[in-house]
């Protein structure tokens, strides 16, 4: 905020002075006395100072334009990652949901071959089946889990060991 306010005071000045030359100009034009040759070399160097000045925030507007590029590519591939990483655990959970469903059905056909009595060998290997898939998905979501926050921290370390 003070750079903002000492902008401003330049501003005012640099308008001091050109309002002074403007006088100046119709001065000399009326004919009236012309400004002593310290005025003129203190206006131009009060030009060459606002020109440098100018330079430098030029500079500065430049580099804050590139930091903000680079910042926003950065999130922009951090957004895609993620986006990728929902479809991916879109997709887990698909598959978990039809494998719930599945290990419903056959258990709801083990409780009907139990509460008739007959020996249910077929029932029974669908439903492990059923079971050993429902976990192998389990243990597949909870290994995608594991790399995305192993992943995360290999980010966060390598953005680390660059600063």
């Amino acid at each position: 905020m003070t750079e903002i306010a000492e902008h401003e005071a330049r501003l005012a000045a640099a308008l001091d002075r050109i309002e002074d030359a403007v006088s100046w100009v119709e001065a000399r034009e009326t004919g009236a006395a012309a400004p002593a040759a310290d005025e003129v070399a203190g206006l131009r160097a009060a030009l060459e100072a606002e020109r440098a000045a100018k330079a430098q925030l030029i500079e500065r507007v430049g580099a804050l334009r590139d930091k903000q590029e680079t910042v926003v590519a950065g999130l922009e591939r951090r957004v895609a990652e993620l986006g990728e990483e929902l479809d991916r655990s879109a997709a887990d959970l698909a598959r978990q949901t039809a494998l719930v469903e599945q290990l419903t059905e056959a258990n709801r056909t083990l409780r009907e071959a139990a509460t008739s009595g007959e020996a249910a060998g077929a029932a029974i290997d669908r439903a492990m089946a059923a079971d050993l898939a429902a976990l192998e998905a389990v243990r597949a979501m909870e290994r995608a889990e594991i790399d995305s926050v192993l992943g995360e921290v290999r980010r966060l370390i390598g953005e680390a060991a660059d600063a």
